[in-house]
């Protein structure tokens, strides 16, 4: 009785583990869509066909897994940057918070715009004085004690116009990309114009992006000893513009090797994007193109934020990637 008990159980197992495994092998067959909140079209499938041929070892564009560097512009390339860069927010808070002890700021004409929330005045002083704001706002602390201010806004700030958290303003379909290109040996850098100490304390958690795969503009810092122990300070002067020009530059000093794919969305980004086009190993330029007003904003080249008027030329006569964000995108935020 025993033994035919046991060849019953047997006769089962075998029937029912059959269909599940005809399901596996079926499934293993398949591909999964590594971008899955894009459309389908050319601007995706240029993606994906550079990863297939820089990553397979018998392709003629096999690039060794120690080259696949990719980078990523921020303010309008992994996150949003409409009405104005959200450093700048961060300033302008930072402002606020500090003004009860600064009685001699009433004398600053941008410092006195921002109080009174005249964004209109503060933008009219342009990147000089994003900068004079960072460098007011920032300076005479320690890097570890900006880190903490950084981490604490980050985590509440709030969009005036979606009043989705700042961090939730990221775009699902670069943040599949980057999945994508680490998944396929790349490592991912982010190089923006933005001030390298803002980014540093998120980034990770937001992108998967280490603070040492992070490269950004920067004030000076000195060190010093404080009640016995070291520390940096934080000074009131700039030491390094990561936008333009700036960007082949800091790639070079911190990454030491060209990219073989760089995204950006501004003429910012647009010698970054031709620092890596000249790679003599194959190479990936994207540019993001915003023209979703209703999901998100639309503007090019008359933008005073994200300005894209050479670059896009440039991308269109080269035969660069051009995301059109309201066709090529399902999705935007995360």
């Amino acid at each position: 009785m025993m033994k035919i008990l046991t060849f019953l159980f047997f006769v089962i197992a075998i029937f029912s583990c059959k269909p599940q495994s005809e399901k596996g092998s079926s499934s293993s067959v398949e591909k999964t869509d590594p971008l899955p909140t894009w459309n389908e079209g050319q601007v995706k499938q240029s993606i994906i066909s550079f990863v297939e041929a820089v990553t397979v070892e018998t392709s003629p564009d096999f690039i060794k897994s120690a080259d696949r560097i990719a980078v990523f512009d921020n303010d309008g390339t992994l996150w949003a940057e409409q009405p104005y860069y959200f450093q700048l927010q961060f300033a302008i808070d930072r402002v606020k918070a500090l003004a009860p002890e600064h009685p001699e700021w009433k004398e600053n004409k941008l410092i006195q715009a921002v109080l009174a929330d005249d964004i209109n005045t503060v933008l009219s002083f342009g990147e000089k004085g994003l900068m004079e704001l960072i460098m007011t706002t920032h300076a005479g602390m320690t890097t570890d004690e900006f880190s903490q201010i950084v981490k604490d806004w980050i985590i509440t700030a709030k969009h005036p116009k979606t009043g989705k958290l700042y961090k939730e303003m990221v775009y699902q379909p670069m943040l599949e990309v980057l999945d994508y290109l680490r998944a396929n040996g790349f490592k991912t850098w982010i190089v923006s114009g933005g001030g390298v100490d803002f980014l540093r304390p998120w980034t990770e958690e937001v992108y998967g992006i280490p603070a040492d795969q992070v490269i950004g503009s920067s004030i000076k810092a000195a060190y010093e000893m404080r009640d016995g122990k070291p520390v940096l300070i934080k000074l009131p002067e700039i030491n390094f513009i990561d936008d333009k020009e700036g960007k082949p530059v800091g790639i070079y000093q911190y990454i030491g090797k060209k990219p073989v794919a760089a995204f950006g969305n501004s003429d910012g980004d647009l010698q970054m994007l031709q620092y890596t086009a000249s790679n003599h190993l194959k190479s990936l330029c994207v540019y993001i193109h915003h023209t979703d007003s209703v999901r998100e904003w639309a503007y090019d080249r008359e933008s005073h934020i994200g300005k894209l008027d050479k670059g896009l030329d440039e991308a269109i006569a080269k035969g660069w990637t051009v995301v059109d964000m309201k066709t090529d995108w399902k999705k935007i935020y995360f």
